[in-house]
C-alpha cells in the first residue's frame, strides 16, 4: 500500500495534541499549549473551535507539512449521542450535536468540529473511532435503584477496545472470544470495564458519575452528602460539576493535578500523597473485583492500561488485592493517538465499514 499521511487531533483541557502518521508510523507529535488567558476570551468550549484549528494549521506549517496532502483526519471522541462501537463518518449531524452537547460539553467535543473544519477545507473525509459514548451496557447494567435515573455508558471506549483488542492478539485469540475487564486509568478519570466476547456489558460513568476517583475526579461520593452539600446554598451548580469533574480527585486532596508534583510527593515520602494513591488503588481493585461478579467469574485475563502503572508502588497495590482472579496483562501506557492511526489505516485498506452517525 502506498505510504498514506494521518492527521490526528487529540484536543485536551488546557492543550491540543496534533500527530501526523505515515501510515501508523508517527511522523511528527506535538502538543500546543494554551494559556488561561488564551482560553478566557470564549465564553463556551466550542466557541474555541477557531482559535484552535488555527494553531494546528499554523503548527503543521511552521513544520513543514503540507495539510492538503494529508489522506485522511482522525479526531479525539465527544460526547455525542450513544453509539455502537466502530469507526463513524463526522458529518454535519454530529458537528451540530457537538456544538450544543446532546450528552455534555467537554473539551474533546472540539476534536470533531476542528478535524471536520479541516476535511471540509481540504476536500477529504474526518473520522471519529470508538467514542466515550460507546453504549453496549446490558439491560441489568442500566438499572440504578430508581426508575428516574439510569446508567449512562461514558467511559474511555477507544482506549479499552484498542489495548483489549491487543492483548487478544498477543495470545492469538480473537477478542470477541474473551471475557476480559480492560482498567485504563487516564489523565482525567478512570474507567473498569467488562468485556463479555467483544461487548463492554458494564462500565463505571468515568466523566461525572462514578467509579474510582483520579486525578481530577471524585468518583463515587456519598449520594446523601451530596444532596446535602447542592441544597446548602453554599455552592452553584457548577461549582458542584468542578468537584466532580475537574476539581476532586487527587487535586482536591493534595492541592495539585499537576501528574510530576504528584509523582515527587510521593517519591519523598509525603504520607498524604501516599495515603491518597493507595485509597486510589484500593478503589481501583474494588471496581475490578465488582466486574468478576458481573461475568460470573468467567474470565480469560485483567488488562491494565495507563501511565500509572509505571509506579511499582500503584501497581502492586492493585496486584495484591486482584492478581488471584486473572492473568494480568499490563500496558502502562495512553496510546490513543496510535489507537487513531491503526483505525484510520483500517478505513484506508478497507478492512472496516464505516457507520453514519444519525
Amino acid at each position: 500500500m502506498l505510504q498514506k499521511k494521518i492527521l490526528v487531533i487529540y484536543p485536551e483541557t488546557r492543550a491540543t495534541r496534533i500527530a501526523i502518521y505515515r501510515n501508523t508510523e508517527p511522523m511528527f507529535l506535538k502538543t500546543i499549549r494554551h494559556s488561561p488567558e488564551e482560553l478566557a476570551q470564549f465564553a463556551k468550549i466550542p466557541d474555541q473551535m477557531e482559535f484552535r484549528r488555527d494553531a494546528v494549521l499554523n503548527e503543521m506549517k511552521r513544520n513543514d507539512f503540507d495539510v492538503f496532502k494529508v489522506e485522511v483526519i482522525m479526531a479525539r471522541s465527544g460526547l455525542v449521542k450513544p453509539l455502537k462501537s466502530g469507526i463513524y463518518r463526522i458529518n454535519e449531524k454530529m458537528v451540530a450535536d457537538l456544538c450544543t452537547g446532546i450528552m455534555g460539553v467537554h473539551e474533546t467535543n472540539l476534536g470533531g468540529l476542528i478535524a471536520y473544519n479541516i476535511a471540509q477545507m481540504i476536500g477529504k473525509q474526518a473520522y471519529m473511532a470508538d467514542p466515550v459514548v460507546v453504549d453496549e451496557l446490558s439491560d441489568l447494567a442500566r438499572i440504578t435503584g430508581h426508575p428516574l435515573f439510569v446508567r449512562k455508558s461514558i467511559f474511555h471506549a477507544l482506549s479499552h477496545k484498542f489495548f483489549a483488542r491487543k492483548y487478544a492478539k498477543s495470545v492469538n485469540q480473537a477478542y470477541e472470544d474473551l471475557n476480559l475487564i480492560v482498567c485504563h486509568v487516564g489523565l482525567g478519570g478512570i474507567s473498569v470495564g467488562a468485556h463479555q466476547k467483544g461487548l463492554v456489558v458494564d462500565v463505571n460513568q468515568a466523566f461525572d458519575g462514578g467509579g474510582p476517583f483520579s486525578i481530577t475526579r471524585s468518583g463515587t461520593l456519598p449520594a446523601g452528602q451530596l444532596v446535602k452539600l447542592c441544597f446548602s446554598g453554599k455552592y452553584k451548580e457548577s461549582e458542584v460539576q468542578e468537584m466532580l469533574n475537574s476539581k476532586g480527585g487527587y487535586s482536591a486532596y493534595l492541592g495539585t493535578d499537576s501528574i510530576p508534583q504528584i509523582n515527587a510527593m510521593i517519591a519523598s515520602g509525603d504520607k498524604m500523597a501516599l495515603f491518597i494513591s493507595e485509597a486510589c488503588a484500593y478503589q481501583v481493585s474494588k471496581e475490578i473485583a465488582s466486574l468478576y461478579a458481573v461475568l460470573e467469574g468467567n474470565l480469560d485475563a485483567i488488562v491494565l492500561s495507563g501511565n500509572i502503572f509505571n509506579s511499582e508502588l500503584f501497581l502492586d497495590n492493585v496486584k495484591k488485592r486482584i492478581g488471584k482472579l486473572a492473568p494480568l496483562a499490563l500496558y502502562p501506557s495512553v496510546n490513543d493517538l496510535e489507537a487513531h492511526a491503526v483505525n484510520a489505516m483500517s478505513v484506508l485498506r478497507g478492512e472496516v465499514q464505516v457507520k453514519e452517525y444519525e
